[in-house]
């Protein structure tokens, strides 16, 4: 019988049913690494007593995680297992009905993609990803469409996007399902003929904004739906080469050509022009963002000087940018993606070295201020690359 349609199981001697709390209501739950975060709301009735604990549980296996309030993180799950779950309350009479089951979810390692870029050879369709969580080298994901540089990244938990790219400049959308390795597959296409712009996205939404070609043009799709690209607004000035990083609220993308030290904000869930939210701590081209859901870091530039300083922000206030730390690697055209726990900065030019194409991933702990460590490996040296992940601050 399913979880929902049993007594909670726990029965005691001040048992009695009339006095329990009616079920809660179930909201949504979201998936993470080994575990889900699963929200509800509170019954209206409580019962005969104040409600003691709340209970999410698991189907399938009954991993079964008590809390406070809403949302509890259950743990303790297998990665690649699909799992609804239902939330009961405890109060000093005993247990209340099981709610409705949640929406289905299959936790996941939060992993970066990496993708295109410009190679020794020229350009490159190579995909490749990364356990955020585990120190290691990257491996063999799958082809792009197009050996293309200068993407527009964006990505859900379940679906990873890539728009744009040059030489020649196009304007296709391709996308590949972040669980499954292969191939990328046609999404749509942009608005216009577009390129070195700043890709973002939370959990339901993708947003490109400015780029070469793409003048202040912002344009958005739905990640879940294939389709072409809409118009979203406008960004406050033309720039290319820019960094991008999201909250599940808030896009922000930073720098650009000039280069210059701006940094703008939008709503992702409602149309219209990006606004001032700050300024960088110097003036920033080529560089790369990455977030995770309180906090943007950028880091790598080229500003006449090659700079591998890391900035941050608080996605939530607005205000200038605040040093961070450094990279290790001297660069720029590097791309960056996150967990909710870590950043990894990867590929771009190495100037200490020569401008040399650059193979090297280096991480940082976004909550805790200094200078990155090294990773791993990519597996091909390469710069204007694009990268996201299925962990990032948007979702």
């Amino acid at each position: 019988m399913p979880i929902n349609q049993r007594n909670a199981g726990f029965i005691s001697a001040t048992y009695q049913p009339l006095q329990v709390a009616n079920a809660p209501t179930i909201g949504a739950a979201t998936g993470g690494d080994a575990s889900a975060s699963v929200a509800f709301t509170a019954p209206a009735n409580v019962g005969g007593s104040a409600i003691l604990a709340y209970y999410a549980v698991s189907d399938p296996g009954r991993v079964t995680v008590s809390g406070a309030s809403s949302p509890i993180t259950v743990t303790g799950l297998t990665n690649g297992t699909a799992y609804t779950f239902s939330v009961w309350a405890l109060n000093t009479y005993g247990p209340s009905p099981f709610s409705s089951f949640s929406n289905s979810v299959s936790p996941s390692a939060p992993t970066a993609f990496w993708s295109g870029g410009n190679v020794s050879s020229g350009f490159t369709n190579v995909i490749s990803f990364q356990n955020i969580s585990t120190l290691g080298n990257a491996s063999d994901f799958g082809d792009l469409l197009e050996e293309k540089q200068y993407r527009y990244p964006c990505s859900s938990s379940t679906r990873g996007i890539w728009a744009g790219g040059n030489t020649p400049d196009i304007n296709t959308i391709s996308f590949i399902t972040l669980a499954s390795t292969g191939n990328a597959a046609s999404f749509g296409q942009l608005s216009a003929l577009a390129y070195n712009g700043a890709g973002l996205s939370n959990s339901t939404r993708g947003i490109f904004a400015g780029g070469t070609n793409f003048l202040t043009v912002i344009g958005y799709i739905t990640i879940a739906s294939a389709g072409n690209s809409l118009s979203f607004g406008s960004c406050t000035s033309v720039q290319g080469n820019r960094a991008g990083f999201a909250s599940s609220t808030r896009g922000v993308w930073a720098g650009g050509s000039g280069p210059i030290n701006i940094i703008e904000y939008i709503t992702i869930n409602s149309l219209g022009n990006s606004t001032d939210f700050g300024d960088l701590t110097v003036n920033m081209v080529q560089t790369a963002g990455a977030s995770n859901s309180t906090r943007g870091l950028i880091g790598g530039s080229f500003s006449g000087t090659v700079y591998n300083v890391i900035s941050y922000v608080t996605i939530a206030s607005t205000g200038n940018a605040i040093s961070f730390g450094d990279l290790n690697t001297v660069g720029y055209g590097n791309s960056a993606a996150s967990s909710s726990t870590r950043a990894l900065f990867g590929g771009g030019l190495n100037s200490s070295a020569g401008f040399v194409r650059n193979n090297a991933v280096e991480y940082v702990t976004i909550s805790t201020t200094g200078n990155a460590a090294d990773f791993g490996d990519l597996t091909i040296a390469t710069y204007h690359l694009s990268a996201c992940s299925n962990a990032h601050g948007g979702l």
